[in-house]
């Protein structure tokens, strides 16, 4: 199975990704977490450049370099452990380069970006995607006292334009679960076990 979690930073992906594995290592599954950029020497190499502040990255660059990071974990890590029938779980996919590349950098048409995105996926499709929903006003309240990366500095409206390109996802895609991340971290998990049980049925 393979599911991928997507929102702003602050939306609790990294906690309710934790607390998903542990459930589903309670059930017997076999489960792998790898965030995006990263995951592999290269594609982590490559998250290094993407979030130093101290570069000036051309956002076409930056779809690119994001891209080829994708690739790189998608056919060394997680091809191998789904051919396998094991559980990955993905921060970030490819829809987040439609979000933050796409519709807040405006890098290139969006049709050209899901080109990119099919290549770099190798044709693979998250079986179901969570999206933690988030102002930015809470996004910026949660991370108040955190350092911030390149990314990070990008500004509000950038991630204004961010946060419409995941609800035009959210609308586009039937695998997107819309989640309201300012809910108690107990009833999200809650929320996302009954959508992987039931998903976990059909498989």
């Amino acid at each position: 199975m393979f599911i991928s979690f997507e929102g702003i930073d602050g939306s609790g992906k990294s906690t309710q990704i934790a607390l998903l594995q542990d459930y589903l290592s309670a059930q017997g599954h076999q489960v792998h977490i790898f965030r995006e950029p990263g995951g592999t020497e290269i594609s982590e190499r490559i998250r290094s450049i993407l979030l130093d502040a101290k570069y000036d990255v051309n956002a076409v660059t930056e779809l690119l370099l994001f891209s080829s990071a994708r690739s790189q974990l998608i056919s060394e890590r997680v091809i191998p452990l789904l051919e396998k029938g094991e559980v990955v779980i993905l921060d970030r996919f490819y829809d987040s380069t439609v979000a933050y590349q796409g519709f807040g950098r405006e890098s290139v048409p969006l049709d050209q970006i899901h080109q990119i995105n099919e290549i770099a996926s190798h044709g693979y499709v998250p079986d179901l995607t969570f999206y933690l929903k988030l102002s930015i006003e809470e996004s910026i309240r949660r991370r108040e006292h955190m350092e911030e990366d390149r990314m990070e500095k990008a500004g509000k409206e950038f991630f204004e334009r961010v946060i419409q390109g995941f609800e035009f996802l959210a609308e586009k895609e039937k695998r997107f679960k819309i989640i309201d991340a300012k809910q108690g971290k107990e009833a999200i998990h809650e929320h996302i076990v009954a959508e992987v049980r039931t998903k976990l049925n059909m498989f």
